[in-house]
């Protein structure tokens, strides 16, 4: 009768992991610098809203130019974090939601401003949705890093006097970041 008790108070307790109710950070990496919320939706999903900064790197060999650029980043991405139960059962770290997660990572570079080392450059908006696989670590209290991978489907905004070869294309999620949870 106690060993029935114990192991079912074990299961009951392994099937509440939960991810956070919201919690807030910010993440650079390579290529950007961005801030990001994630709202519970559930006991796995949450909505992950993001605002930053994404770099590019370009060159040209027809008009000698190589440079960087800097645009806004607007993101949206329902995420489920899928093994959350697995990670209490064998007592690693759920909170700030550590944990695996797949996603629908869906991204808007907007036209407001750009900031590069050259000048007269024009950008196109686009926007791209990416399946995505990731996980997300804690170091210590405060510190994440957190990495993905996804391929998906990227449409850029045609403007007018320019052409593009293709308005829309396939695109790649790759990331690496490292990130302070507040």
């Amino acid at each position: 009768m106690t060993l029935t008790f114990c192991g079912l108070t074990l299961i009951a307790k392994s099937q509440n992991a939960s991810v956070e109710q919201s919690t807030y950070g910010i993440q650079t990496g390579i290529l950007g610098i961005w801030v990001h919320n994630e709202s519970k939706l559930s006991n796995q999903f949450v909505l992950r809203s993001e605002l930053g900064l994404d770099t590019g790197i370009y060159g040209s060999d027809a008009n000698d130019i190589d440079g960087f650029i800097l645009t806004p980043t607007i993101t949206l991405e329902p995420r489920w974090y899928y093994n959350l139960n697995k990670r209490e059962e064998k007592s690693r770290r759920i909170d700030g939601n550590s944990g695996n997660f797949i996603s629908i990572k869906t991204t808007y570079h907007p036209d407001w401003f750009i900031i590069s080392n050259e000048s007269n450059i024009n950008f196109i908006s686009d926007i791209s949705i990416i399946p995505t696989w990731g996980l997300r670590r804690n170091l210590g209290s405060h510190f994440t890093y957190e990495t993905g991978i996804g391929i998906g489907y990227i449409h850029y905004f045609k403007e007018d006097h320019v052409i593009l070869v293709n308005e829309s294309d396939v695109a790649v999620n790759l990331h690496l970041r490292i990130g302070y949870r507040f």
